[in-house]
């Protein structure tokens, strides 16, 4: 008989730029054909690693948002990988950043951990690498178990849970 090896899998943080890029272009188009978004100065691009939106009111700059949110949920993007700022005025025009969120910083992967060892199934182990979170098991079951405590939580983080072996 062999000893069968540990199965496990890795919990991380990571937002597919392409998909972001997409829905940016998506929210682009649709600002600038919306009737409602006609002379108002309403844009939205890449302002090197996050998304400016700038609009000649605070309430048109949360609509270009809004219309960001919409696309990125259609392309599979957690809300939770944004973190949009609040409107600020620069010269005529507000100005909303919206930073993105990848890697689990060290604070959440033990509270993630936490979570695993309390709640989880007996014979877990969750262990910390850089930004991301390893968790194996003797048994597969046991992994599952794990995914689908995850995902019914509340957390401040986009999982993905990737390596399944």
């Amino acid at each position: 008989m062999c000893l069968m090896a540990d199965s496990s899998f890795d919990i991380v943080s990571k937002l597919d730029r392409q998909e972001v890029d997409n829905a940016l272009n998506q929210a682009a188009k649709e600002v600038a054909n919306r009737f409602d978004f006609r002379n108002v100065d309403a844009g939205i691009k890449w302002s090197g690693e996050s998304i400016e939106i700038q609009a000649n009111t605070e309430e048109r700059a949360n609509a270009v948002l809004d219309v960001l949110k919409d696309k990125l949920v259609k392309r599979g993007i957690s809300l939770k990988a944004i973190d949009p700022g609040e409107p600020r005025l620069s010269g005529k025009l507000y100005k909303l950043g919206v930073g993105l969120k990848e890697g689990i910083s060290q604070e959440d992967a033990k509270k993630i951990g936490k979570i695993v060892r309390d709640e989880g199934p007996k014979g877990i182990k969750a262990q910390v690498q850089g930004d991301e979170l390893r968790v194996s098991s003797k048994k597969k079951d046991d992994l599952q178990q794990v995914i689908s405590l995850l995902k019914g939580k509340d957390l401040d983080v986009a999982l993905q849970f990737v390596n399944y072996r």
